[in-house]
């Protein structure tokens, strides 16, 4: 894996597209590989890693792709997923039947609710009364972790969202990351958890910067 090659990819990433999106599923489950909230809802044995995957496969290629913008090095290895205010919509019945069979993979019968609480505590916590750019997932290979490669993907999307002067959004699960999105200007306005026994969620929102005169 060429870091540099990442490192400057990353600053200047580009959309990714049909072709790309089994690399993309595998760089975020693999990015994802530790987190706690996904440990916390994932099923626990064997095929754990098998449905972690499968669960991505589905969120980038039946939900992100089309409607969100997914960004990545050219090189891979890292990818963020950012969603348009106006495609936060509620999920159709159908969509939500079709994804059942991957979900239930992911968190087998047993952790399927906790799940469903996180998205419910996702969702009554989600702003919606302000148009915004929602920061769905960021997320680096394990092997690349660790070399300024998120943070760069981080930087040419807020890039982005201050020449449009849009506000940005997202929620973390991993309370290191709240430095890292706070040196990017965003700030925590909420901290949640879906279920007692749950990690908590924090959720994030950030001011356009304002252009220098």
């Amino acid at each position: 894996m060429d870091i540099q090659a990442l490192r400057t990819g990353a600053e200047n990433p580009v959309q990714a597209e049909r072709r790309d999106l089994p690399d993309v599923a595998a760089d975020l489950s693999d990015a994802f590989a530790d987190d706690v909230m996904f440990d916390w809802f994932l099923r626990n044995d064997a095929r754990r890693d098998a449905g972690r995957l499968r669960l991505f496969q589905f969120l980038v290629a039946d939900m992100a792709f089309g409607t969100s913008r997914i960004e990545r090095p050219a090189a891979g290895g890292a990818a963020a997923i950012w969603t348009p205010f106006e495609a936060l919509k509620p999920t159709p019945l159908l969509t939500e039947l079709r994804a059942l069979p991957t979900l239930l993979f992911a968190t087998g019968l047993a952790r399927f609710g906790r799940l469903a609480a996180m998205r419910e505590t996702m969702d009554k916590h989600h702003p919606m009364d302000r148009p915004h750019a929602y920061l769905q997932f960021l997320g680096v290979a394990r092997a690349a972790q660790g070399r300024g490669i998120g943070s760069r993907l981080l930087k040419a999307g807020t890039n982005r969202c201050d020449a449009a002067g849009l506000p940005a959004y997202l929620e973390t699960q991993t309370e290191r990351n709240i430095g890292l999105y706070s040196r990017h200007g965003f700030r925590v306005i909420g901290e949640n958890r879906p279920r007692p026994d749950a990690p908590p969620l924090w959720s994030m929102w950030r001011e356009p910067a304002i252009p220098e005169i």
